[in-house]
């Protein structure tokens, strides 16, 4: 499994229908409805080149090269583009253009209404398991600056279609770990490994890590086995995205997030309560006791 990119074609046209004098005007009438709206992020090409330019081309950098762009805000071996694919540009691969627009919201992870900032935040601390950037820093203004960038022309919020991750059905059967490791290996581990410590050339990942010390912890969102079913169901393996059936996503969806990981952040002394403070989702196996072991039941974070 890995990275590949496809986008769609786009246009929202509106037109306006106006009767003559002395008549009752209609309503606006909108030709295309939204749900109906495709999009197509500009090329890099489009990048201006003067200052906001350099914060565009900074923000992909930090995109495509996480750790090495800023190092000091990530703690494993994984890239903002390990999980939106083509520099965040693909389609049901959780595309910046799809996200940008459609905060601030309000979300229930952590109870209040989230600025588009916050949100990347949060993808350091979970995603890459390491420390948020400050608000204002060079970080997030880089991210922002790339984000919109690829959504400039995207209608504000609306839900575009390839936004997130596609919402999957309930698979026929129940999720199946032992099904699922079946599916690691046949179509999994050649890029991944099958202890799923991902792979390298030296110091370079060249595949991202599923689970393990060095893959996102137990409060990222891929941590959720419908959510990595979603992912995997649309985009993997690289050579033949969509070839899973719906219930082998859901299968090793749920092998590889019933592996251990580093530590939800948020821990509150014992993995009891925080599954039953943060965690206390059928998607999550966080503080369940899999294969003989308590996922998440090795104590605090550990620094890095």
């Amino acid at each position: 499994m890995s990275r590949v990119a496809l986008a769609g074609a786009a246009c929202l046209s509106l037109s306006l229908a106006a009767a003559g004098a002395g008549r009752a005007q209609s309503p606006p009438a909108v030709a295309v409805p939204p749900a109906a709206v495709a999009f197509v992020p500009r090329d890099d090409s489009a990048i201006p080149d003067d200052e906001l330019g350099r914060q565009i081309r900074l923000g992909r950098t930090i995109f495509t090269d996480t750790a090495r762009a800023a190092p000091g805000s990530v703690g494993n071996d994984l890239k903002c583009s390990n999980c939106h694919l083509d520099a965040g540009r693909r389609a049901d691969a959780s595309p910046l253009w799809g996200a940008y627009g459609m905060f601030p919201q309000f979300r229930a992870k952590n109870g209040h209404v989230n600025t588009f900032a916050e949100r990347l935040r949060e993808c350091f601390m979970y995603s890459m398991n390491g420390r948020a950037p400050a608000y204002g820093g060079p970080e997030l203004t880089a991210l922002e600056s790339y984000a919109a960038f690829l959504a400039r022309g995207a209608p504000i919020g609306i839900r575009l279609p390839g936004q997130g991750y596609p919402k999957l059905d309930k698979p026929g059967q129940a999720p199946d770990r032992e099904r699922g490791k079946a599916v690691f290996t046949a179509n999994c581990a050649l890029c991944h490994g099958d202890d799923g410590a991902g792979r390298k050339a030296g110091d370079e990942v060249l595949f991202p890590p599923l689970w393990g010390p060095r893959s996102y912890n137990w409060g990222a969102g891929m941590a959720r086995i419908n959510n990595a079913a979603a992912f995997i169901k649309a985009n993997m393996p690289q050579n033949q995205p969509g070839l899973l059936t719906l219930q082998q996503a859901w299968d090793v969806a749920a092998y590889i997030d019933g592996k251990p990981r580093p530590q939800d952040p948020r821990y509150a002394g014992s993995a009891a309560e925080t599954r039953r403070r943060f965690q206390n989702d059928p998607q999550s196996l966080y503080g369940l006791k899999v294969d003989g072991q308590v996922l998440g039941g090795d104590g605090p974070p550990r620094r890095r």
